[in-house]
């Protein structure tokens, strides 16, 4: 079998699992919903990774990192000669980009994650340390300061002209590796109400979600805006506005069903659908496969038909639904391209009735 054809036989189990799944089951707002401006923002900054194995930069091919050396040094009152500058080979040092997300409410002194990555020719910054590097947000103002050992996930070895490697060692990451230095100013809520945004548009769910808070916190407590937002009466004392907020977010409300939807990724052949995809009756003709998918008496009845070169070679009597094309298709060898090809002239024609989304 190919290997394609293997990639569709395991999505297609997966996509058998979601269609027998269960019905929609209530979830907690606090998964459904955010509150409006609660969010984490970003930072990076610019930084040096010392203490290497003669793995470093290659600083003849990345004379930015003996630039940040020299300046670096010159900070400290290490001056170097000019004449110098040329020639010096700094292989424990690596030039990095380190990145991390400031959470809401963080405040100065609590410390977050960091994510280090090399921007140079760096092999490996495993056994690395940052040096104290400034981590700053779209506004140009500096929220944290990183530093620390860089964790790698990786391993590696070379000998002889053999080498091996698992997994990437020119990223890594240090636990805990910036202290936040300032806070994001983060208000919940204007005045007496608090806007929560839904995590996709919904005008069934925001609806439900109005209904719900309702019921259980008293009638006229919350309003909806549009298929997004819904807004919340609160108490304005800050003590009892979270105490409110944390029993309102873990009301129980039971979403509406998922939109119809097929998501394919053509460079693994990965097909992943929802129990909601339906097909109508339609012929396709694609290359030397032929594709026919009958309806029979009930809406769950039919009958799928393919042939290779005018031969028929399969026939389905069961449900017509996708996953029966999909591992119909299989069964024949048919490649990723084939199956995309397939999926979109049934969309074109009407034939499928669900989104079809390729990643």
């Amino acid at each position: 079998m190919k290997q394609g054809g293997k990639n569709f036989l395991i999505t297609f189990f997966l996509a058998c699992f979601l269609a027998f799944a269960p019905l929609s089951r209530a979830e907690r707002l606090k998964d459904l919903a955010v509150i409006e401006g609660v969010r984490d923002n970003q930072l990076v900054g610019y930084g040096l990774v010392v203490g290497l194995d003669n793995s470093g930069d290659q600083t003849t091919q990345t004379p930015f990192t003996s630039q940040s050396v020299i300046n670096m040094l010159a900070q400290m009152g290490v001056n170097v000669p000019m004449d110098q500058i040329r020639s010096i080979q700094l292989k424990n040092v690596a030039a990095v980009m380190v990145t991390a997300n400031h959470p809401p409410f963080a405040r100065p002194g609590q410390t977050i994650d960091v994510t280090v990555s090399s921007i140079g020719n760096a092999k490996s910054l495993r056994g690395g340390t940052l040096l104290m590097t400034p981590l700053k947000g779209v506004d140009g103002q500096i929220y944290a300061i990183a530093q620390g050992n860089v964790l790698i996930g990786g391993a590696g070895a070379a000998a002889a002209g053999a080498q091996v490697q698992v997994n990437h060692l020119s990223a890594g990451r240090i636990p805990g590796g910036a202290t936040v230095e300032r806070a994001v100013p983060t208000p919940v809520g204007q005045g007496a109400y608090i806007t929560y945004e839904l995590r996709r548009m919904d005008f069934d769910l925001a609806s439900r979600m109005v209904e719900t808070i309702n019921r259980e916190m008293g009638e006229g407590t919350a309003q909806a805006i549009d298929g997004r937002q819904f807004r919340v009466f609160a108490p304005e004392s800050p003590s009892a506005r979270v105490a409110f907020m944390g029993r309102l977010e873990n009301l129980e409300v039971t979403p509406s069903p998922a939109q119809a939807k097929v998501v394919m990724n053509p460079r693994t052949g990965s097909v992943v659908m929802n129990q909601r995809v339906e097909i109508e009756a339609c012929a396709i003709a694609h290359g030397n496969l032929s594709v026919v998918v009958e309806e029979g008496v009930s809406r769950r009845s039919g009958r799928v038909q393919l042939a290779v070169d005018g031969t028929n070679l399969l026939s389905l009597n069961s449900g017509v639904n996708l996953a029966d094309v999909v591992k119909a298709l299989n069964s024949l060898g048919a490649n990723p391209q084939d199956l995309l090809a397939i999926l979109q002239a049934m969309k074109a024609a009407g034939a499928l009735r669900a989104e079809l989304e390729i990643i």
